[in-house]
């Protein structure tokens, strides 16, 4: 028998886990969240945050490198790791004490340990057994790491933030969102950094026009991408340094060495400790659990949110669905559901990428001949006097006799910053008409997608 009885309790002390439990709390539910590691889960301990810092970190050295051309003189200038690192992580740990107040104040009881399923309403933590009516499976992923000789001497993406120094030299092991962004990191603060990428692109679900730009910028920027190119074998040597044997793109084999290896190859869901065969919950061949537009699990009761339903693996997307979650089981909205198909999401590579909706593509997959694209490059105004000068590419995807706006790419300086607000005008419908009659604000880039021709 259940040693406490909750209306909802949530596994996983991650972005959805926390909003769907503290939501369903203002709504007077009885709610507790369940976490075996640091509340906040990847995205404040090992992701957004603390990549967005390094982020910030590495868009400082580009602008130092930028400053000459506004007529600044910089004799030296040095950049000193742990001090970045000892700051950070001080950082994070605020947002974790804050996240304790949070729970506290909201009335959710923070139950430490990793939960597994006694049955389809009862779980167990730490010897410790509670039953709820509802359970939200939001326990997240955990990066892959190949099944390879020597694999274990590579760092996982969570890894890199545990190194205590810029390495001389880094190998990225990825094609995705988290390669791309660790390799512009590691470049900009002075590593020398090679790219392995198993096929012939980085980002390949994204866009062709920012696929393409990207790679362009990564090689340009100094760094080695290395196409058709997987790891076999990892070593490490007598001094300290790993020696990589890889296959060639050419078919021929090839050795790398390096002082840091990082695996960027993808994310694996949380969900084979939880004892889910006690439950009857389907689990798909890769560990994600599918569900409805609902969230539902196949069995009543139990939900699955975030990271381990397999598809969107973006923080603001497990908080959206945990909220609206509990707005449909505790708020009165019973049509309360997270659409899935204007998503905005922001890669924060070098320059920046943002982009929502469909590729061109996708959209002529779809619409065929009704597709019609507007696109636009240039070079920003705050390149015109500095040695660097990516420029900015952007492209709007249109659809039928209103051209109605189905995809926003973008790739340049300040994208991540101007997607939030052209998103929220896609999701409502906006046509291209519409973006042309909003008058622009100038200069910036951002006016060049309402007077794009």
């Amino acid at each position: 028998m259940a040693e406490k009885h909750y209306d909802l309790i949530a596994l996983g002390g991650g972005s959805g886990g926390l909003s769907v439990a503290e939501r369903a709390a203002r709504y007077g539910a009885r709610c507790a969240v369940i976490e075996a590691g640091r509340i906040g889960g990847t995205c404040v301990n090992a992701g957004c945050v603390p990549k967005k810092i390094m982020w910030y970190a590495a868009q400082l050295a580009h602008a130092l490198d930028d400053a000459p051309g506004y007529g600044f003189k910089l004799d030296y200038f040095g950049f000193n790791w742990q001090r970045l690192k000892s700051a950070r992580d001080t950082y994070i740990g605020n947002i974790n004490d804050w996240y304790l107040g949070y729970l506290a104040e909201a009335g959710v009881d923070l139950l430490p340990g990793a939960a597994r399923f006694v049955d389809a309403r009862t779980v167990q933590v730490g010897g410790h057994t509670y039953s709820a009516d509802h359970l939200v499976i939001a326990t997240g992923g955990r990066p892959r790491i190949p099944d390879l000789p020597g694999a274990q001497f590579g760092l996982s993406s969570d890894g890199f933030f545990t190194l205590n120094s810029c390495p001389r030299r880094a190998v990225i092991v990825g094609s995705g969102y988290i390669a791309v962004e660790l390799a512009g990191m590691l470049n900009a603060l002075g590593a020398e950094v090679t790219l392995l990428v198993r096929k012939d692109q980085v980002l390949r679900p994204f866009d062709a026009l920012l696929r393409e730009q990207l790679m362009e910028r990564l090689r340009e920027d100094g760094i080695t991408v290395l196409t058709r190119t997987e790891v076999r074998t990892v070593a490490r040597q007598s001094n300290g340094t790993l020696r990589l044997h890889c296959n060639g793109h050419d078919g021929h084999d090839a050795v790398l060495e390096s002082d840091v290896l990082l695996w960027a190859i993808g994310r694996d869901p949380n969900t084979d400790t939880l004892g889910l065969a006690a439950t009857g919950v389907i689990v798909n061949p890769d560990g994600s659990l599918p569900t409805d537009r609902y969230q539902n699990t196949n069995i009543p009761g139990i939900y699955a949110i975030g990271d381990v339903t397999g598809h969107f693996p973006l923080t603001p997307v497990a908080i959206a669905a945990g909220r609206r979650l509990a707005d449909r089981l505790f708020g009165q909205q019973p049509e309360r559901y997270l659409p899935y198909d204007t998503i905005p999401t922001v890669v924060f590579s070098h320059p920046p990428i943002g982009t929502v909706g469909l590729t061109e593509e996708e959209a002529r997959q779809q619409h065929g001949d009704a597709v019609r694209v507007y696109q636009t490059r240039f070079t920003p105004m705050y390149h015109a006097f500095t040695v660097r000068k990516p420029p900015t590419l952007m492209k709007l995807v249109c659809v039928g006799a209103t051209e109605k706006i189905v995809g926003c790419h973008l790739i340049g300086e300040n994208a991540d910053e101007m997607l939030q607000g052209f998103a929220v005008a896609i999701r409502m419908g906006a046509t291209k008409r519409d973006f042309d009659d909003t008058v622009a604000i100038h200069p910036t880039s951002a006016e060049e997608l309402v007077t794009m021709r």
